[in-house]
């Protein structure tokens, strides 16, 4: 199965750090960030987990929820969390699902075969309200991800899916944004009241309407 954008996400129940999850039940009406492993005591992976421990404020700030995956079985994971917890000076506080028969990652894709057929590569799966997934990002198993991209993409969506506009290359919260080129100008003037700046016809930046 090929999950692309737009897409609703399958449900699973799969073991984890913290008992049996339901991910629907689980998720609930929250934003979730489901983020992939190759393995457990494997030393890229033990400072992202420590990171998203560390941002865990950050991404409830946001109404998102994180999960975490490795293809290891529960009792693996309570030993690797006392290293990330020793080597990096957090506490986990998000589950983590032991995907030992590679349940969830055969239903989202996360094993390339022709990167390496046993282990998941690191994906990263926005998932909003709906069940619907908003972005995947793939990286190799040898460089890990930046999770501060992650959180700039959800002020993105959750921005953009409340307002006609989009947000230019870099952009983070509270720079100016793009009015959505289906609105004419005229338009745009009224409905964005802290001033439209033209520099083409098609490229119109505002003030963030939020803020």
């Amino acid at each position: 199965m090929t999950l692309q954008l737009g897409d609703q996400v399958p449900n699973f129940t799969q073991q984890s750090s913290e008992g049996e999850i339901n991910f629907y039940d689980w998720a609930g009406d929250s934003w979730v960030v489901l983020f992939s492993h190759p393995a457990d005591y494997t030393p890229v992976c033990t400072t992202e987990l420590g990171s998203v421990a560390k941002l865990k404020p950050e991404f409830d700030k946001r109404g998102v929820k994180v999960i975490a995956l490795s293809v290891d079985d529960a009792d693996s994971h309570q030993g690797w969390i006392s290293d990330i917890n020793e080597t990096q000076g957090v506490t986990v506080n998000y589950p983590i699902l032991a995907d030992a028969d590679k349940k969830v990652s055969d239903l989202y894709g996360m094993i390339h075969p022709n990167a390496n057929a046993k282990v998941t590569v690191r994906s990263v799966f926005v998932i909003d309200p709906n069940k619907k997934l908003r972005l995947t990002i793939t990286y190799p198993p040898s460089t890990g991800r930046n999770f501060a991209e992650i959180l700039r993409v959800i002020d993105s969506l959750q921005l953009t899916d409340n307002y006609s506009v989009a947000t230019p290359v870099d952009w983070k919260d509270g720079d100016d944004v793009v009015v959505a080129p289906t609105i004419p100008t005229e338009e745009a003037r009224q409905r964005f009241p802290k001033g439209v700046t033209e520099i083409k016809p098609y490229l119109r930046m505002t003030p963030q309407p939020n803020k």
